[in-house]
């Protein structure tokens, strides 16, 4: 019922008094969860089910009454629209958690990213790594998922900055903002740890990424690692700091 409850937007009052009076027109039943005698599993009667099956039928009426007026490419664009809408409601309600680095959805947008860099790059996974001293890792997740993920590390060449690590979002859901709004958020999370600035490093053949970090702010400079993948190097000052550490005031792309 948790989880019905969330997907209605019911608090549990109004789930309950809804419950109860389908159970008495005999549509569902409700019944004790065997893992967990405090939650109930909402089923549907059969007779729910031909109700359920009725009201998606009229519905794909309705839809289709609407559509048949509409020539083939204003279809096509409302049905572009209706995804793009869909995807937009749903990256507003993803939630957002810090967990360490062995936590499930963490690894799991781990792998994930690592996947696609062997996909575009031939990169390798290397597979998990000791926790670092003082890392952050921030999870976007839409049904307890991951859909975007980063990492927050000090960077430990350069006094008071940090660096970010793994930005990945979910191919489903790109288009919906979900890169900009994980990294402000890690953003956030570095000043409130006393970091004067942010550097990261990115290969040129993930274009979308670049294109990200030059909308937000981030400024090209020299190579700060010895990362042998990375290929550009950037640089956002957080609190106005602007004299120190490498390349701070390099503009030219690197290559």
């Amino acid at each position: 019922m948790a989880a019905l409850r969330e997907m209605l937007g019911m608090d549990s009052g109004q789930l309950a008094r809804t419950l109860r009076r389908l159970e008495r027109e005999g549509l569902v039943t409700t019944t004790p969860d065997p893992a967990d005698r405090r939650r109930r599993i909402v089923r549907l009667t059969g007779a729910g089910r031909e109700v359920w099956q009725e009201m998606e039928a009229r519905s794909d009426l309705k839809a289709s009454e609407l559509l048949t007026p509409l020539t083939p490419h204003q279809r096509r664009r409302l049905h572009d629209a209706l995804e793009t809408a869909d995807l937009l409601v749903r990256a507003a309600t993803v939630e957002f958690c810090e967990v360490p680095v062995d936590d499930p959805r963490a690894r799991t947008a781990q792998r994930a990213y690592f996947a696609e860099l062997h996909e575009r790059m031939g990169y390798q996974d290397p597979g998990p790594e000791p926790a670092t001293p003082g890392a952050v890792h921030l999870v976007a997740c839409s049904d307890g998922q991951p859909v975007a993920h980063g990492e927050l590390r000090p960077e430990p060449t350069i006094p008071d900055a940090g660096e970010l690590k793994r930005l990945w979002v979910h191919r489903d859901w790109r288009g919906a903002g979900l890169g900009s709004r994980t990294l402000r958020r890690l953003e956030t999370l570095a000043r409130d740890s006393g970091y004067a600035r942010l550097y990261l490093d990115t290969n040129s053949a993930l274009a979308e990424a670049v294109s990200l970090y030059d909308h937000l702010g981030y400024r090209r400079v020299d190579r700060y690692n010895d990362n042998p993948d990375a290929e550009l190097f950037f640089c956002k000052d957080l609190i106005g700091s602007r004299d120190s550490g490498p390349g701070a005031d390099t503009t030219a792309a690197l290559t």
